[in-house]
């Protein structure tokens, strides 16, 4: 075994202040081992086996305090509610979970009284979305808490979220359109992605999927990222027309300048700068969602065929658009009659 001389993976090396060598085994995922020297000798690759074959230790168990929230936080990340998550949220849910881990993870589970919740949703106050985020996923950890049996009771329970007063994302109005196709005409990216928000009512973790491969027979279908239904929708004349001018070479349709899908985050930003460029700002992407549920509803459509093309998974938000359509048509016929009146 000493003849060995080929330096394994996983390895600190370096000499102390009295010029002696250490030799550690640092691999991510395993607390740190010191290893027998020197290194290439019986020792040393006795000792290293040992730690390679060593049991990889549970996320957070050298900080898994019996009773504490650090202890909840662990059982919550193995449980079934959080590996079904997708990797989005969960990525989401950690970042949460580990801020709010870094400043209170060593206490008490059992102590987390509603007062508390209180204080830390009025420190963050001037971010109330983020605030009820927060006091959700705390709700989560609370009833993982319940189910371990350090706690009886949910402190979430008796604490409020914040009112948001707010309309959501604006919606854009034709006038808006006109003014973005005017600065990027037909032929460029930026129509194109237009064309596909518009048209399709995707959200943009979809649109930055789609490609021909999506498209059969005039109908585009599609399994959306947020829900997991799958959306088919025919490809309006429009669409039709700006994708005939671009690239079919590639698996997707909206690609960066260096020829690569873009991520959710990234198309957001871009389209928003495009967006910024035609004198909109303010508008996003998410806004054409909006707007083709808007056009429909003026159409005439029902609430469920306007599900049917958006994807939504209840009522409530389509039936405003067509409560708010069914309002601006109402005016128009009651002015039309007023003014038959009249004459």
């Amino acid at each position: 075994m000493a003849a060995n001389r080929k330096r394994p993976p996983y390895l600190k090396i370096y000499d102390d202040r009295h010029g002696r060598q250490r030799i550690y085994f640092r691999r991510k995922g395993y607390k740190d081992v010191a290893l027998a020297g020197p290194l290439f000798s019986d020792d040393f690759w006795k000792s290293y086996q040992k730690a390679m074959n060593g049991p990889r230790p549970a996320i957070g168990a050298d900080r898994n305090k019996p009773g504490s929230l650090n202890e909840v936080i662990v059982a919550y990340y193995k449980s079934a509610d959080f590996k079904n998550l997708k990797p989005s949220t969960k990525s989401t849910y950690r970042g949460i979970i580990e801020r709010f881990r870094k400043q209170h993870g060593e206490k008490t589970a059992s102590r987390l009284q509603p007062r508390h919740i209180r204080q830390m949703m009025r420190e963050k106050s001037d971010t109330p979305s983020a605030a009820n985020n927060f006091l959700r996923i705390l709700h989560l950890l609370m009833r993982q808490a319940i189910e371990l049996e350090l706690r009886e009771d949910d402190p979430t329970q008796f604490v409020r979220k914040i009112k948001i007063k707010t309309a959501g994302f604006k919606s854009w109005q034709e006038t808006d359109i006109e003014d973005y196709i005017k600065a990027h005409p037909a032929g460029t990216k930026a129509h194109l992605a237009l064309m596909l928000l518009l048209y399709t009512g995707l959200r943009r973790s979809d649109v930055v999927r789609v490609g021909p491969q999506h498209i059969r027979d005039g109908i585009l279908t599609i399994k959306q990222t947020k829900t997991g239904n799958d959306v088919s929708i025919p490809v309006h004349p429009m669409l039709s027309t700006a994708l005939k001018q671009c690239s079919r070479d590639q698996l997707v349709f909206l690609t960066t300048s260096f020829g690569k899908p873009y991520t959710p985050a990234g198309f957001g930003n871009w389209f928003r700068d495009v967006t910024d460029q035609a004198g909109l700002k303010g508008l996003t992407a998410h806004g054409l969602r909006k707007a083709i549920a808007r056009r429909l509803a003026e159409a005439g459509c029902t609430p469920h065929e306007i599900m049917s093309i958006t994807g939504h998974q209840n009522l409530k938000e389509v039936v405003l658009y067509t409560a708010a359509a069914n309002r601006k048509q109402m005016a128009q016929s009651a002015m039309d009659r007023l003014n038959d009146g009249a004459e």
